[in-house]
C-alpha cells in the first residue's frame, strides 16, 4: 500500500490497472477504506461490484483510498475541517499521481464526496457513479450525528490526545446540513458532468434522497436494479459503458 504525506497526516492508497483513471471513494461513512469494494473471506458477498477488480478488468486505472482516520489512514480533526478537506485530499491524490482529470465514482458516503470533488474542481472531474448515495433521511434526521457520535467515541479511544469539542464541531461541519450533507440542491440541478445513479433504499442511503437526485440531475442514467449477487453482471455491464462513453477522446 502506497502513502501520500499531507500536511497535517498521511492517506494510505492502492492504484489497480492502467488507462483512464476512476477514483473510487469506499462505502462505510466516515470509516470508509479500500477493504470495504471486496467482500469478506469470512462474511456475506457484498451487494456492490468489487470495482478495485473490474475497471482495471474493463481497462480503466482505478485508485481506490483509506479516507483520513479510516483503515490505514491518519491525519488532524481540526474544528474547521469538513467536506472541503476530504476534497482537498482527493485533488491532492489525483495530482501526487499526476492524472489532471479523472472519472469518480462513490458508495454511500462516497456519492457525496463525488459531488464535493465536482464542485471543488469542475474541469478536472469528466464524469461521475453516485452508487447507494447517503443524505439526510427526513425520518431518521438523527442517524449521522449519532454515527458520527460513535465514530468520534472510536477516536478518541484510539487517540486521547485528540480534542473532543473539535470533533464535535467537525460533526456539525459534516451533517448540519440537508440533502446530501456536502452540497446543495442548486449545485446538484446545474452539475456540469454525466452522472449515473444506483439509488438508495435504506436509513442511511433514502430512497428520497435517490429519487430527488434522479430529478434534479440533468440526464442522469438510473440503473433501479443493481443491488445483490443476482444484479451484479448487469452493475457492472452497465457502469462500465457509461464510463467508457463519457471518457475524454
Amino acid at each position: 500500500m502506497a502513502t501520500l504525506i499531507r500536511p497535517d497526516g498521511e492517506l494510505h492508497y492502492e492504484v489497480y490497472g492502467e488507462g483512464f483513471p476512476v477514483l473510487l471513494f469506499a462505502p462505510g461513512g466516515l470509516r470508509s477504506r479500500i477493504a470495504m469494494w471486496p467482500s469478506p473471506v469470512d462474511g456475506p458477498p457484498r451487494p456492490w461490484v468489487d470495482w478495485t477488480q473490474a475497471l482495471p478488468q474493463a481497462g480503466f486505472t482505478a485508485i481506490a483510498m483509506d479516507q483520513r482516520n479510516a483503515g490505514d489512514s491518519r491525519a488532524a480533526i481540526r474544528a474547521d475541517h469538513g467536506w472541503h478537506t476530504y476534497a482537498e485530499d482527493h485533488l491532492a491524490l489525483m495530482d501526487h499521481l499526476g492524472f489532471h482529470r479523472f472519472h469518480v465514482l462513490g458508495g454511500c458516503i462516497g456519492g457525496s464526496f463525488c459531488l464535493k470533488a465536482i464542485e471543488a474542481a469542475p474541469r478536472r472531474v469528466t464524469a461521475a457513479v453516485l452508487q447507494n448515495p447517503i443524505g439526510l433521511n427526513p425520518a431518521h434526521p438523527d442517524y449521522f450525528p449519532n454515527s458520527h457520535a460513535d465514530w468520534s467515541r472510536e477516536q478518541l479511544a484510539a487517540r486521547p490526545e485528540l480534542d473532543a469539542a473539535a470533533l464535535a464541531a467537525f460533526g456539525r461541519a459534516m451533517w448540519d446540513h440537508d440533502f446530501v450533507f456536502s452540497v446543495d440542491r442548486a449545485f446538484v440541478r446545474n452539475c456540469p458532468v454525466p452522472t449515473m445513479l444506483l439509488p438508495g433504499t435504506d436509513i442511511p442511503h433514502p430512497a428520497v434522497i435517490s429519487a430527488e437526485l434522479a430529478a434534479l440531475l440533468s440526464g442522469v442514467e438510473v440503473v433501479t436494479d443493481w443491488r445483490g449477487p443476482e444484479c451484479l453482471e448487469q452493475q457492472e455491464q452497465r457502469v462500465v459503458a457509461f464510463l467508457k462513453g463519457s471518457t475524454p477522446l
